[in-house]
């Protein structure tokens, strides 16, 4: 399985990249459960700011950011996790799916993480990032995560809800291998037939 992590984080070291690790390392070892390996890749979206704000102003594309968005095309699971900012995902995180094209991300298992420093934006992920993950046809998992500041105490329920977000998406890999795409406009009806002429 080749696992693809995207973290937004824009400091460094950042809570935002500790989430996606824990979050991958949860899938990764639920994946061993199920006699599954697991090859992951973590992409920064901070080291590729100038190069996706270049692409939407220019429509250069550096050969980093290519290789990013076909990594994206290809993996067979994403692992995203985002800093909240004024109640939503970061532009930085944004601006990087708007160059991922719908059909590119269709049916495939994304887990959804966020981080913040306030539990009030704890459903910034259900109004901002699974929207946006179904308009791209991705197929999210049921349990995601987002982390406050205070979550990272010891008494936190963090490593709970890690644990089942890492099952969840195990679970789909395991039962459901990412479908082939079709491309709907392979076979084109004529318009005159669509007429009735």
């Amino acid at each position: 399985m080749d696992i693809l992590v995207i973290s937004a984080g824009l400091s460094q070291p950042s809570s935002t990249r500790m989430l996606a690790d824990r979050l991958t390392d949860a899938a990764v070892r639920h994946l061993g459960n199920h006699d599954q390996d697991a090859e992951v890749t973590t992409v920064e979206l901070r080291d590729l700011a100038i190069d996706v704000t270049n692409k939407l102003v220019s429509q250069y594309t550096s050969p980093a950011l290519e290789r990013a968005l076909a990594h994206v095309r290809s993996a067979d699971a994403l692992v995203v996790v985002s800093p909240i900012f004024n109640g939503s995902m970061s532009g930085l995180f944004k601006m990087f799916f708007d160059l991922v094209p719908p059909d590119d991300l269709a049916g495939t298992p994304v887990l959804l993480g966020a981080t913040g420093g306030t539990p009030r934006h704890s459903l910034a992920i259900e109004h901002g990032l699974r929207p946006m993950f179904a308009y791209l046809r991705a197929l999210t998992v049921p349990t995601s995560v987002y982390a406050a500041t205070d979550d990272w105490g010891a008494d936190s329920t963090l490593g709970v809800r890690i644990d089942r977000a890492g099952a969840d998406l195990a679970a789909v890999l395991v039962r459901s291998p990412r479908p082939e795409r079709v491309d709907p406009y392979e076979e084109v009806t004529p318009f005159s037939t669509l007429l009735g002429g």
